[in-house]
């Protein structure tokens, strides 16, 4: 049983609609430029995109304390390698993410304002979070 509004699970679904397209496109593009760290599971071997493959995207809700922009999606970008992946090349790969999202998100989210912010060193998904 869980105590989430079932309006917030299918705000997060979409989320993770639009993060495992994301995640299929880096797979194609970048997935063979470094090796999988040795527990993870190639691309495409389990069904969950978040949990296999080279990466693994995300966002997690932040009640926003301490933030410039309150409360919002917090985006993660996570390569499963242990190689060292130049900084210039996590740059272009977490650039890519960014412009999908914003890209995708009124295609998902019409309904709503939504726009990416850079808050510190995260992006984060902000605007309208209501679940009237």
């Amino acid at each position: 049983m869980s105590f989430r509004d079932h309006r917030v699970r299918l705000f997060e679904k979409k989320l993770k609609v639009m993060f495992d397209r994301i995640d299929l496109e880096l797979e194609e593009e970048w997935g063979e430029a470094y090796p999988l760290h040795p527990a993870r599971p190639a691309s495409g071997t389990y069904g969950n995109p978040q949990d296999e493959g080279l990466f693994s995207l995300g966002a997690s809700f932040s009640a926003g304390y301490g933030s410039d922009h309150g409360r919002g999606y917090v985006m993660e970008v996570r390569l499963a390698t242990l190689a060292q992946v130049p900084h210039n090349e996590v740059e272009k790969i977490r650039d890519y993410v960014v412009t999908r999202v914003k890209e995708i998100l009124p295609e998902l989210f019409g309904d709503r304002t939504l726009e990416v912010v850079r808050d510190g060193d995260l992006f984060k998904i902000v605007g309208d979070l209501s679940i009237s």
